[in-house]
């Protein structure tokens, strides 16, 4: 079978998803006379791709398909939440599309229909290593930045448990180390994601930091970061002010925004840390300032948002690779804690998922070898793969 069949061939299997998507863009007269002219001129490769990239209009009729992520959102919202490989595919291929997958519409129908009177619903997404938990979070986190929530998201709470180039006594409580390099540089997203909440949000109470330096009550959260960000020494202590009072405010008649917590690795939380004290013994979890204010977010004694994360095995320590289920990532301390939770599995990709990334792959010539254009090749990636997201771009890669 010749390249060109086995397009075509791939194209009309998917073909139906894509009559759905043209019928909602069919307003206005531009738009007219460009679906007029996909009809006139059918591309097959065109059926990876929706036209809808407000993540609050997907639904079932995009799964499997890309959109794209805009470039000004990607710079307040994932200054650093994407993952590595994906960054370095944003920039070979000139853009950023997000397959739209049923874990992320499923929690975002979740969002949709929410109770924001009540605590918390707490969101689990879990799966093999690789099977786009990050990316679904960070899809599900692309809804709540258009729908003008404030986020508060930590890409990585691994990397808090473990390599800390500098590590300090607390000046607030002894029996913690903070940890101002991971604080500061977290206050710093944390201001670029949330910036026009940062004037509006009031403190509620006084903060001292020294003896001559301190934050007034009623002064904006937007000073507050401030601080941390100028005065590295205390800027772990600010990180648990501000997560203090976004749990007071979110949900109350005077505030005017709704919380997403989103912390991917959750399970770093109650895991151990390769971080050591001046005697060479380790660090617990709990002992460090910004682990303890952050299981104060996880807790079900707030209002108003929506607490989003992920199981990662990639920085789990002293863990089986093979583990994945909630039960086994998080154990029997951190399970009881988050339950009740909604767990949202993540699987590898189903075939029509694997044949819309084969197509963008195609799309952006990333498939240069012969041999992945044809339909052999194609199962040969397949086997190689098993519709793994993470290994399927690793083997691509290569081609």
């Amino acid at each position: 079978m010749s390249p060109i069949m086995a397009l075509h061939r791939l194209s009309f299997r998917l073909r139906p998803a894509v009559t759905h998507a043209r019928s909602l863009h069919t307003s206005g007269c531009g738009q007219q006379q460009e679906a007029v002219a996909v009809e006139s001129q059918p591309e097959p490769l065109s059926v990876f791709r929706t036209p809808e990239n407000d993540p609050a209009c997907h639904s079932e009729r995009q799964l499997g398909q890309y959109y794209t992520l805009p470039s000004a959102h990607i710079c307040t919202l994932f200054p650093h939440g994407l993952p590595r490989r994906y960054q370095l595919q944003m920039k070979t291929f000139n853009e950023a599309s997000v397959m739209v997958r049923q874990p992320a519409l499923e929690v975002i129908s979740y969002l949709k229909a929410a109770d924001y009177s009540k605590p918390p619903l707490r969101y689990l997404f879990y799966g093999l290593i690789g099977s786009g938990k990050t990316m679904s979070l960070c899809h599900t986190l692309h809804f709540c930045y258009t729908q003008g929530w404030l986020v508060l998201h930590v890409p990585d709470a691994h990397i808090w448990v473990k390599n800390c180039k500098e590590l300090l006594p607390s000046s607030y409580n002894t029996s913690r180390f903070d940890q101002p390099l991971q604080a500061s540089e977290w206050l710093r997203s944390f201001r670029n994601t949330n910036e026009h909440f940062l004037s509006k949000i009031k403190t509620r109470q006084r903060y001292s930091w020294t003896k001559r330096e301190f934050t007034e009550e009623g002064s904006p959260l937007g000073q507050l970061v401030d601080q941390g960000i100028s005065r590295v020494k205390s800027s772990s202590d600010v990180v648990g002010a501000v997560m203090k009072e976004l749990r007071a405010q979110s949900g109350t008649p005077a505030s005017n925004f709704r919380l997403a917590v989103a912390i991917d690795g959750v399970n770093a939380l109650w895991g151990r840390s390769t971080i050591r004290k001046e005697d060479k013994s380790a660090v617990d979890p709990e002992e460090l300032t910004l682990i303890h204010n952050l299981k104060k977010l996880m807790t079900n004694s707030w209002t108003g948002g929506a607490i989003i994360t992920t199981l990662s095995q990639t920085g789990s320590l002293y863990t089986p690779k093979s583990s994945y289920l909630p039960q086994e990532l998080l154990g029997e301390r951190g399970f009881d804690i988050l339950d009740p939770f909604v767990p949202v599995s993540v699987p590898n990709y189903s075939e029509k998922e694997f044949e819309s990334c084969y197509l963008y792959y195609m799309d952006r010539q990333w498939l240069q070898h012969p041999q992945s254009r044809t339909e052999e090749g194609k199962k040969e990636i397949i086997f190689l793969s098993n519709r793994n997201p993470s290994m399927l771009d690793r083997i691509c890669a290569f081609l």
